[in-house]
C-alpha cells in the first residue's frame, strides 16, 4: 500500500538532473568514453624535485594534470588515491627503485594496463632490456627532452584510450547478449526484476541496484534489490512514495541525482543515484535504480549499461504483463495468447534487429557445425552470402575459402575449453585492398551448463592497424633522419679533405711532377678512383642530408597536370628512358592543390625513375592525375614492370631498403617521397602484381574556395 503523505512531500521534478538529462536522451549502446588525452592525469615519480617540477610544468602547459612523488611508497599512495592515466617513473631511486615499482604495478589488477614511461640517467642496451622486461611501455634517457616526452606520452595515452574503448565495447556487447538471452525465457514480473537487478549489479559495479516492475498502480510492485549484504526482495529498501511520484510523471529519459533527500533507495552511504525508466512505447512499467558511493564511480559507461538493461527489461516487463493478463483472464485466453505470440515475434525481430545493427560481422553455429545465425554485416561481407543461403548449412561449405582443418580446430577448441578465442586475420578483397579483422569465437552456454553454440564475431580493425603502422613508420623515419643528419655532418668533413687532396695530387700529376716515377700511370689511375669514389660518397651523404632535413618549402597553388607534363619532359631526356613509352593523362578542370612545386616534382620523379628501373626491357610508364571524390586529387605513377613481391611491400618506404644492386641506389628515394607527401597532408599507397606492374597513388587535398585545403 502506498503512503499518500509520501506522495505529497516530494515533487517528481525535484530529483530530475537537467545537466544529465540531455546526456542520456539517446540510450542506445555506443562506444565507452574514456579520459581525453587533452585532460589526462599523469604521475611523475623522481627523487629530483626540480625534475618533477619541470615535468609538471611541461605537462600542465599542454592541458594535462600532473601530480608528483619522490619515492615508491608515496607514489603507491597517490596511485590508489588519485585517478592516474600515465606514469613517468625514474629508475634511479633509493630503496625501491623504478624497476621494482614497475614490476609491482604490473602484478596488480588495477595498474597492470597503466602506461608507464621509465626514465634513467644510464643508457645502453642492458638498461633498456631491464626496463622493458619489468613491464615498461617506453624508455627515455635523461636529460629529458620535453617535446619528445610529450609526444611519447601522447602516443601511449592514445593507445590506452583505444584499448579501453575496445574493452568497453566488448563488455557492453557481452552484457547485452547475456541479459537478452536470459530475458528471453523470463515471463513473470518478479523474475524480470531479479534477472535485471542481478545482471546490472554484476556488470555496472554499483553499491546497490534495484529493479522495480510496477505494471499497474493498483497492484503491488515487484522489486528486487542487490545491496552490500546480498539480495533482498520487497519494498523495504525503497522510498515507494517518491518512486511512484516519479513514475507518474511519465519520465522519458534517465536521471541522475546527488541530493540525499531525493534518493529512492534507503541507504545512508551512497552519494549518487542513476534512475532509468522501464519504458515501452508511451508506458512506464517500472524503474532500474543504481547507487554509487562516489559520483566518480557513476561514469558514462556505467550509465549506458544501465540504460541498455532498462530497455531490455522494459520489453521483458511488457511481455510479462501480457502473460499475466492472459493467465488471469481465461475468457480472452485465445486473444491474449495471440497477442503474446505477436509480442514474442516482435521481441525476436527486435533481437534480430539489434544483432543486425551491430557494427560487426556475426554468425553462430551449433555442435553439428550448422549455421543458426547470420547477421546483416556478415551477409554483406567479402563473400556476400545471403542469409537464406547460409542458414542451416555447414559452416565449412559456406566459408569454403578458409581451410576446413583450421576452422574445425578453432571451433573444437572453443567447444572443448569454453574459452573465448581471439584471432587477428588479414584478407585481400576482390579489389586488392587489404583488410584486417579481429575474429572472436565466443562459447554460448545452455541451461545445463554445456556449450551448445559458438558465436563468431568479426570486427574490422583495418583503420587501427594501419594507424599503428603509420605511427611506427613515422617514428622510424624521424629517428633515422636524425641519425642521418649526424652521420652526414661527421662524414662530409673528411670526404672534403680526401677530395681536396686527390684533386691536388691529380693537378701535380698532370703538371708532370711524378713523371720520373715508374708508377706514375698507376698513381694517376688510383687518384682518379679516389676522386670518383669520394664524390660518390658525397652524393650518398647529400641524399642522407636531403632525407633528414625539414622540407618547409614555399606552398603555392599547383596544377598537377602541368607538373606531370614537366616530369615527363625531364624523364624523356634521360638516357635510361629508352624503350619506355611515357603516357600522360590528366582530367579536365583538375582542381588545384597547395604545395611546394619542387618538392612534389621531386616526389613524382623519384616514383617515375623507380618505375623505369623496374622495366629493364622497356615498357609503359603512366602518369595520371584525376579527382578522387570532392576532397582530393590523386596522382598515379604506373608501370608494366616486374612488380613488387608481397613480402617487400611493407618495407619499401623504410629508409635504406632497396632491391637494387650494390651501388645502384641508396634506398632513400621512396623514404624522401613518403616524407614529402606526408608533409603536404597527403597519403601514398601502392598496388602491385608480380610480373604485371605496379601503381603508386599519391592523394593530395584540394584547395577549397576560401583558399584552405579540404581534408
Amino acid at each position: 500500500m502506498l503512503h499518500k503523505q509520501a506522495l505529497e512531500v516530494t515533487s517528481p521534478q525535484i530529483i530530475r538532473s537537467n545537466a544529465h538529462e540531455s546526456a542520456v536522451k539517446d540510450t542506445k549502446m555506443s562506444a565507452p568514453s574514456s579520459t581525453s588525452i587533452k585532460s589526462a592525469t599523469l604521475l611523475i615519480v623522481d627523487t629530483d624535485e626540480s625534475v618533477c617540477d619541470s615535468l609538471r610544468c611541461t605537462f600542465e602547459s599542454e592541458g594535462h594534470r600532473a601530480i608528483t612523488a619522490t619515492n615508491a611508497s608515496s607514489a603507491l599512495s597517490l596511485i590508489y588515491q588519485e585517478r592516474c592515466d600515465l606514469i613517468v617513473l625514474a629508475v634511479e631511486m633509493p630503496g625501491v627503485d623504478g624497476l621494482a615499482l614497475c614490476r609491482l604495478l604490473r602484478a596488480q589488477e588495477k595498474t597492470k594496463h597503466l602506461p608507464i614511461i621509465l626514465t634513467s640517467a644510464r643508457d645502453g642496451e642492458d638498461r633498456k632490456v631491464e626496463a622493458f622486461f619489468a613491464g615498461a611501455n617506453d624508455f627515455v634517457t635523461k636529460p629529458l627532452a620535453p617535446r619528445e616526452l610529450l609526444l611519447r606520452a601522447g602516443a601511449h595515452l592514445e593507445a590506452a584510450e583505444r584499448e579501453q574503448a575496445l574493452m568497453g565495447s566488448n563488455r557492453e556487447l557481452g552484457f547485452l547478449s547475456d541479459l537478452g538471452r536470459g530475458l528471453l525465457c523470463t515471463l513473470e514480473p518478479l523474475q524480470v526484476a531479479r534477472r535485471v537487478a542481478g545482471a546490472t549489479y554484476e556488470s555496472a559495479n554499483p553499491a546497490l541496484c534495484a529493479a522495480v516492475v510496477w505494471l499497474e498502480a493498483t497492484t503491488p510492485p515487484m522489486t528486487c534489490v542487490f545491496d552490500r549484504e546480498g539480495i533482498a526482495e520487497g519494498d523495504s529498501l525503497i522510498h515507494l512514495g517518491r518512486l511512484k511520484a516519479w513514475l507518474q510523471s511519465a519520465p522519458a529519459a534517465s536521471v541522475r541525482s546527488e541530493t540525499g533527500e531525493q534518493f529512492l533507495l534507503r541507504d545512508m552511504q551512497h552519494r549518487v543515484e542513476y534512475i532509468a525508466p522501464l519504458r515501452f512505447g508511451a508506458t512506464t512499467l517500472g524503474a532500474l535504480i543504481v547507487a554509487y558511493d562516489t559520483p566518480e564511480e557513476c561514469t558514462e559507461t556505467e550509465s549506458r549499461l544501465v540504460d541498455a538493461a532498462a530497455q531490455l527489461a522494459a520489453l521483458a516487463a511488457h511481455i510479462s504483463s501480457l502473460y499475466e493478463a492472459a493467465r488471469l483472464s481465461s475468457i480472452t485466453l485465445a486473444k491474449e495468447v495471440e497477442q503474446r505470440t505477436a509480442e514474442a515475434e516482435a521481441q525476436r525481430r527486435f533481437t534480430e534487429a539489434i544483432i543486425d545493427s551491430l557494427p560487426v560481422s556475426l554468425h553462430a553455429i551449433n555442435r553439428n557445425y550448422e549455421i543458426v545465425a547470420w547477421n546483416r554485416n556478415r551477409e554483406l561481407g567479402g563473400q556476400g552470402v545471403p542469409r537464406g543461403e547460409a542458414m542451416g548449412r555447414s559452416i565449412f561449405n559456406v566459408l569454403s575459402r578458409q581451410p576446413r582443418a583450421l576452422l574445425e580446430d578453432e571451433f573444437a577448441r572453443v567447444f572443448s575449453t569454453g574459452e573465448i578465442q581471439r584471432i587477428e586475420q588479414e584478407s585481400i578483397g576482390p579489389d586488392g585492398a587489404r583488410k584486417h579483422w579481429m575474429i572472436s569465437k565466443i562459447p554460448m552456454h545452455a541451461e545445463a551448463g554445456e556449450i551448445s553454440h559458438v558465436i563468431t564475431v568479426g570486427e574490422d580493425v583495418t583503420a587501427r592497424v594501419e594507424a599503428n603502422r603509420a605511427v611506427a613508420r613515422t617514428e622510424k623515419l624521424a629517428a633515422v633522419g636524425r641519425l642521418a643528419a649526424g652521420v652526414v655532418h661527421e662524414i662530409n668533413n673528411p670526404l672534403a679533405t680526401i677530395s681536396a687532396c686527390a684533386e691536388a695530387l691529380e693537378t701535380r700529376a698532370a703538371a708532370g711532377s711524378f713523371d720520373s716515377s715508374l708508377d706514375a700511370g698507376d698513381l694517376r689511375e688510383y687518384l682518379g678512383l679516389i676522386h670518383s669514389e669520394a664524390f660518390r660518397c658525397k652524393r650518398i651523404t647529400n641524399g642522407l642530408l636531403d632525407f633528414s632535413r625539414a622540407r618547409a618549402g614555399q606552398h603555392t597553388p599547383i596544377d598537377l597536370a602541368e607538373l606531370l607534363e614537366s616530369v615527363a619532359r625531364l624523364i624523356t631526356h634521360q638516357r635510361r628512358s629508352k624503350n619506355i613509352d611515357i603516357h600522360v593523362e590528366a582530367a579536365e578542370n583538375l582542381a588545384l592543390v597547395s604545395g611546394d612545386h619542387g618538392q612534389l616534382q621531386q616526389a613524382v620523379i623519384a616514383l617515375a625513375e623507380n618505375a623505369i628501373d623496374a622495366m629493364p626491357g622497356g615498357g609503359m610508364l603512366g602518369l595520371c592525375a584525376r579527382h578522387q571524390g570532392s576532397a582530393n586529387v590523386v596522382v598515379e605513377v604506373s608501370d608494366t614492370g616486374i612488380g613488387i613481391p608481397l613480402e617487400n611491400r611493407t618495407k619499401i618506404f623504410d629508409p635504406f631498403f632497396t632491391t637494387k644492386e650494390v651501388g645502384a641506389g641508396t634506398g632513400l628515394g621512396l623514404s624522401v617521397t613518403y616524407g614529402i607527401v606526408t608533409e603536404h597532408q597527403g597519403r601514398i599507397s601502392v598496388e602491385s602484381t608480380v610480373g604485371r606492374g605496379t601503381v603508386f597513388t599519391i592523394a593530395l587535398p584540394i584547395i577549397s574556395n576560401n583558399g584552405d585545403k579540404t581534408i
